[in-house]
């Protein structure tokens, strides 16, 4: 088998009128990443040389976000251009607008071509298609499939011996082709030299006035080039994306995927079908789990790790044997130990330190939590740095904002606020520090005071002067709650 350098067009400027939607249907998210996203991600983990996008409808918006997919793919990736077909006139249109990014060139390369919207494509398939189509030194080789119901697909027309005669759309098939359940799913890989003067011989003889691709297959055909086919073991793989319900069921069919390959990992999901995993998202052996359990963006959970039931993390980092539970997470990072929940939301900025514990109804953002501290419940804890040991009591809010500025609020190392305070920021509560329940802090706290009333007033000493009588009647007289 003689050895061709290979490349790639994805097809990528229809408008997909039948999505109801202003965004470009390539671009419809589908666990985690856009349509076309997954359609290159397969490509990428081929040997190509390069892939060529040809954008058409919002061709702006399409660029930005195949861009954005590749981000972070480094210098060795496949490069991948683009060609715009500003008036969208069929298929066969497109494929000749892509050729012209490979240049004057003629050499003996192969090269497949794709539509943008069949996001369940393994690379393994794509790699059998071209090897394929290498053994058979075919002029082109088509992946085809058998559906149960193969309506919105072009029909495959074989002849007496079984070879592939034709490809007839659906719109132009007879009642006879129509019952035909071996369907195209518009899957090629055509010797370059041999596809663009194809391509100029076809004619828009069909009922949308168009330049089909498919009528390529019949173009070689009848000037003897070998036509060659090869089914695809696994039919979901090449199911096309046309509408919401499609939509819909892409997704499913994805989340089992990834769900069993994570199982396959050593990762224990309780409720498989009630367990949503991005495709960027990284799990470590261990993990667990539990239903109603939502994964999305670039989270990562670490070993031992437990997650649900009904959670909601995105773009979060999880260290090794936390526990979140029944809360929503959203661009945070809790360390290794921390108990998160039931019923907390943790907003962008958060980070907690091991073994803090964030509980029931507490909502954090722009927060630092150090090691060991303590938000039990009841608590805003807004721009501000909480030291290692500390406890916020229930209902303590850190008021940051002064309706122009936002100002951080410090608590320091084995602080201690009483239930219901209210911390005005800026402000400082000092080491091992008090605020008494209910109080208002308006001004900084030193180390070992306490800060009571409304506004508060400042007891310097308080803490070692409690300690120094010893008598047990100062013991929690804070209103702290841990």
């Amino acid at each position: 088998m003689a050895y061709r350098p290979l490349s790639a067009i994805v097809l990528a400027a229809g408008q997909g009128t039948r999505m109801r939607s202003p965004l470009p249907k390539i671009l419809h998210p589908l666990c985690g990443r856009p349509m076309v996203g997954h359609v290159l991600g397969a490509l990428s983990a081929l040997p190509l040389e390069r892939i060529v996008v040809v954008v058409g409808h919002r061709s702006d918006v399409v660029t930005d976000a195949v861009v954005e997919t590749r981000r972070g793919h480094g210098p060795d990736a496949v490069p991948v251009g683009f060609v715009e077909q500003p008036v969208q006139r069929g298929t066969g249109d497109a494929a000749a607008v892509a050729l012209t990014a490979f240049g004057d060139t003629v050499d003996d390369d192969d090269v497949l071509v794709l539509s943008a919207d069949v996001p369940l494509l393994r690379p393994e398939t794509l790699a059998a298609l071209a090897t394929e189509h290498r053994l058979s030194d075919a002029a082109v080789t088509m992946l085809t499939t058998v559906l149960h119901d193969p309506t919105g697909y072009g029909r495959i027309v074989r002849d007496a011996r079984g070879a592939v005669e034709r490809i007839v759309e659906e719109t132009d098939a007879t009642d006879d082709e129509r019952a035909i359940t071996e369907v195209n799913p518009a899957i090629y890989c055509f010797r370059r030299s041999l596809l663009a003067p194809a391509l100029r011989r076809l004619v828009p003889q069909n009922a949308q006035g168009e330049y089909y691709l498919t009528d390529v297959v019949d173009v070689l055909r009848g000037t003897g080039h070998t036509v060659h086919a090869v089914s695809a073991a696994d039919a979901t793989e090449t199911l096309g994306v046309n509408d919401r319900a499609q939509l819909a069921d892409a997704e499913a069919l994805l989340r089992r995927r990834i769900n069993r390959e994570w199982m396959r990992s050593g990762v224990t999901m309780v409720d498989p079908e009630r367990t949503y995993v991005d495709v960027d998202v990284t799990l470590a052996p261990d993990v667990r789990l539990w239903p109603g359990t939502i994964l999305q963006g670039a989270t990562r959970i670490g070993p031992g790790a437990e997650i649900g039931p009904d959670c909601r993390l995105v773009d979060a980092t999880v260290g090794a044997g936390a526990v979140v539970e029944q809360s929503v997470v959203r661009d945070a990072e809790i360390g290794d130990g921390v108990h998160v929940g039931p019923f907390a939301h943790l907003r962008p900025g958060t980070r907690l330190g091991a073994d803090a514990r964030v509980g029931s109804f507490v909502e954090t953002k722009n927060a630092d939590v150090g090691e060991g501290a303590k938000l039990p419940h009841l608590s805003y804890v807004g721009d501000a740095e909480v030291g290692p040991g500390a406890n916020v009591g229930a209902g303590t809010i850190t008021a940051n904002y002064d309706g122009r500025t936002k100002h951080r609020t410090i608590i320091g190392a084995n602080a201690r606020t009483g239930s219901n305070s209210v911390l005005v920021a800026p402000v400082t509560i000092g080491e091992g520090a008090y605020s008494a329940a209910g109080a208002v802090v308006t001004r900084d706290v030193p180390p070992g005071a306490l800060a009571k009333g409304v506004p508060a007033t400042v007891v310097e000493g308080w803490v070692a002067a409690r300690d120094d009588a010893d008598d047990g009647d100062g013991a929690g007289s804070d209103g702290s709650v841990g």
